[in-house]
């Protein structure tokens, strides 16, 4: 399954959480046994991480069931949404099957929650990661993040509202 690669040094405040106007730290994760997704490959476009504590987790599976009926209107913005938990891949296939879910989930499994800590998202007494969401823009910095209380599915509002203000900004821009 190989290691989590961490591309960049996570900021000094990496024990916090990451917000708006901080770059994202690059990580390389895989998705499946045999294929690895980096941040950096991304470049150029929205991406949206949403961490989550546990797959097959009541919470989890209805957060990760909205994203996937919403994933047009992410596509519209041309973002790209990755789902991030300390789960092993293998656990993430059987539950993105089940679920019939359209879109990666990366397994921050070893070293467990390298990535989430990067990102200032870790539970260290859970040793699972908070319910945590961030807009990062094309240029790989954070736009906004957020975190939920750990049993309340945030839903989707503020990903699109992030994604809204993204989209105004290169219009303006233009």
């Amino acid at each position: 399954m190989g290691k989590v690669e961490i591309v960049s040094a996570p900021p000094a405040k990496a024990t916090s959480l990451l917000g708006a106007g901080d770059v994202a730290p690059d990580f390389s994760l895989p998705a499946t046994p045999d294929q690895r997704i980096s941040l950096r490959e991304l470049r150029g476009r929205p991406v949206i991480l949403a961490f989550y504590p546990a797959d097959w987790s009541p919470v989890c599976s209805d957060q990760m069931g909205l994203y996937n009926e919403i994933l047009p209107e992410f596509s519209r913005q041309n973002a790209e949404l990755l789902g991030i938990s300390v789960d092993g891949v293998w656990c993430h296939l059987a539950f993105s099957g089940q679920r019939k879910l359209h879109f990666p989930l990366l397994a921050d499994f070893e070293p467990k929650g390298a990535v989430a800590r990067a990102y200032g998202v870790y539970r260290d007494g859970d040793g699972v990661t908070e319910r945590a969401l961030f807009v990062i823009d094309g240029g790989g910095v954070i736009r906004w993040s957020y975190v939920s209380p750990i049993g309340v599915n945030p839903g989707a509002d503020g990903i699109l509202a992030a994604l809204d203000d993204l989209s105004r900004e290169k219009e303006m821009a233009r």
